[in-house]
């Protein structure tokens, strides 16, 4: 197959970029014909190294725009990217070829919708936000910090202020969502795959009529590291410092159970956490190495998030480490556990509640008992990459209308 992927980004600056750049990469180790597409460079150089045809059209993304002007055209209705992937597709076979779009709202645009409309290869899009259906990309008010259950572009929706930022900035993405909405992108992504059963849940109501949905996980980059000869010391934060991942209701439950957090990351609450909590162990950013080293080690991650997230790698590099987690119930990262065998559920934002299950673990046979239970559970069905592509193809084979090579293999759930 020839496979044409579309991202906001050439190069890994988090989660969606990441998942779209190693599929790209293991879709041509496996002798597909790969295009990757991208608005932001600078491009992965082990793309074209594998022989991927990169067209990355050197833009910028919504954090490193100058202009306002600038920014408002492009995130409203990026013309230069609509055009030149419109060159990219007429190129395409659509009788042996697919287009997979990973991500669009950071510097594509939902200019790209008429386009992938009008085209006859068939298309699919993972959802690693929602930002298909929700203007702010994450259903969560961030002017209260809780997850918000308004219909999405409803009056209430529309007079809420829950951007991060400002209402100015709520008001640009109610305008690009009537430009999703009405610009042809809703209609062209026909094929969805869902990352989590939260997102599912989540979105579906708010979805089309007639969207084919498929369930596949994204893929989890670890090696088997072999059983942990026991439980680690430290309960361990990884991720970034800003209010909707719950971090200060973490820092505030270590101080209740008497213990000092570690905490890798960065983000806008760093310099307020350091006063707060001088007890604390800031390791500020760290490397992927590092952080896979740190939760190694861990006695638990633990994973507050106030908001649904998407599929939280994070505690699945966790448990894959052989590291229990304690987890929000409100985040999907609350799918990968079972509550009181691999790690906990706490109730989302209950400072108690959280330090509640990090007292429990504090007891060496506790932990000793979820540490093994983290590494048997996840090695027994691993989300490795080869699981992945095997996964992805079987969605591709079903879109052009083939029998799936990998029948056993294919999408979690494929459900219409």
């Amino acid at each position: 197959m020839h496979i044409l992927i579309v991202a906001d980004h050439a190069w890994n600056n988090g989660g969606q970029s990441k998942v779209a750049i190693e599929s790209a990469l293991g879709l041509a180790s496996r002798g597909h014909n790969v295009t990757y597409f991208a608005a932001v460079g600078p491009a992965d150089s082990r793309l074209a190294t594998a022989g991927i045809d990169v067209v990355c059209l050197g833009q910028s993304d919504i954090n490193t725009m100058q202009s306002k002007w600038s920014f408002l055209q492009q995130i409203l209705w990026n013309r230069p990217a609509a055009e030149r992937l419109a060159q990219v597709i007429a190129q395409l076979d659509p009788a042996d070829s697919v287009i997979h779009v990973h991500a669009w709202a950071k510097a594509v645009s939902p200019s790209i919708g008429a386009i992938l409309k009008a085209s006859a290869t068939p298309c699919v899009y993972t959802m690693h936000e929602f930002f298909l259906v929700c203007p702010n990309g994450g259903f969560y008010d961030y002017q209260k910090a809780e997850p918000c259950h308004r219909t999405p572009m409803s009056i209430s929706c529309l007079t809420t202020h829950c951007d991060s930022k400002t209402r100015a900035r709520k008001a640009v993405r109610v305008a690009r969502q009537v430009l999703v909405d009405r610009g042809g992108l809703r209609q062209a992504l026909s094929r969805v795959i869902m990352i989590s059963q939260l997102q599912d849940e989540a979105s579906r109501p708010f979805m089309r009529d007639g969207v084919i949905y498929h369930h596949v996980s994204n893929p989890i980059d670890i090696a088997d590291p072999g059983p942990k000869a026991g439980p680690g010391e430290d309960f361990v934060f990884a991720g970034r410092l800003s209010r909707e991942k719950g971090i200060e209701h973490f820092c505030n439950a270590a101080r209740i159970a008497g213990i000092s957090p570690v905490i890798a990351g960065d983000g806008p609450m760093m310099d307020e956490l350091k006063s707060r909590f001088p007890e604390a162990r800031f390791l500020g950013w760290q490397k992927p190495e590092q952080v896979r080293a740190l939760l190694r080690g861990a006695r638990a991650l633990v994973f507050p998030s106030v908001w649904y997230e998407g599929q939280p790698l994070t505690v699945y590099e966790a448990l894959a480490s052989g590291t229990p987690v304690i987890v929000s119930d409100v985040c999907a990262g609350r799918e990968a556990i079972t509550d009181g065998d691999n790690g906990f559920w706490f109730k989302s934002a209950d400072t108690a509640s959280l330090a509640e299950k990090v007292s429990q673990l504090q007891d060496d046979a506790v932990a000793a008992a979820m540490t093994a239970s983290a590494y048997r559970l996840y090695w027994a069905a691993p989300l490795s990459l080869d699981r992945h592509l095997k996964a992805i193809e079987g969605v591709y084979q079903e879109m052009l209308g083939r029998p799936a090579l990998n029948a056993t293999a294919t999408a979690i759930e494929v459900a219409a």
